[in-house]
């Protein structure tokens, strides 16, 4: 089943999809890109601890950043599920479930982690019985266990464009060309966590091929901004994709 945007309830759908991508592009890459990279100090747990102690404004904005984007997750695929729901309900609804359902309560656990930390560095009078160094190093490890959650949750994020990608292909108004970078980006994201958490001594390898796979999703995020913001085009759209 084929479905036009032509309506203004699906407009306004797409719309609201394109503010929600445009929402997670800003704030993601904040909490799980450059606080880590600015902060983190690679098997230094003192180094790593001195920059959160000195930026902890930074790292209090990281833990926001993914709160918020992973809040934005929920009214993303709930708004895609409203647009592709005549397409395929069974697909819809598989959208939902690992692209929120699940992935996101594992994120919001996984912060838990970073506030651990932060409560390490900071130290206090509970944990006086502990030295300096060894604060650090606890901290140090939280900050690891994070890291490895997200990469649990990764596996989530590939998994959800799998069912996405279908919904596209079988849409009949957006470019099955996209369907088919999203099982790109799907794949590269499966093919990364998996490789980092059951086989770490290539993980960084494989994790720069992903990061690159990965933005197969960018175009179908592009592809939202054209039909919400030009719908007077929608019929030349439609002729292109077809």
């Amino acid at each position: 089943m084929t479905i036009s945007p032509t309506n203004q309830s699906q407009l306004k759908t797409l719309r609201t999809a394109a503010v929600l991508y445009l929402l997670m592009i800003i704030s993601a890459p904040i909490g799980l890109l450059y606080v880590p990279s600015t902060l983190i100090v690679p098997g230094d747990a003192s180094a790593t601890a001195d920059h959160i102690r000195a930026s902890e404004w930074l790292f209090r904005i990281g833990i926001g950043s993914e709160l918020f984007h992973q809040g934005i997750a929920i009214f993303l695929v709930l708004a895609l599920y409203r647009l592709f729901k005549p397409v395929n309900e069974q697909h819809a609804k598989l959208v939902v479930i690992l692209g929120a359902l699940v992935s996101v309560p594992i994120m919001f656990i996984n912060v838990l982690n970073e506030i651990a930390a932060l409560i390490l560095v900071n130290g206090g009078e509970f944990l006086s019985v502990f030295s300096k160094s060894q604060l650090d190093a606890l901290a140090l490890l939280f900050l690891r266990l994070h890291e490895q959650g997200t990469e649990i949750t990764q596996i989530f994020w590939g998994l959800w464009l799998f069912p996405y990608g279908v919904l596209v292909i079988r849409s009949g108004f957006i470019p099955r060309l996209l369907g088919v970078l999203l099982f790109v980006a799907g794949t590269a994201l499966l093919a990364s966590s998996f490789t980092s958490l059951i086989l770490p001594q290539y993980g960084h390898l494989f994790g720069q091929i992903a990061m690159v796979l990965d933005f197969g999703e960018f175009p179908i995020i592009f592809w939202f901004f054209i039909r919400a913001l030009w719908p007077s085009r929608i019929a030349e759209l439609d002729a292109t994709s077809s």
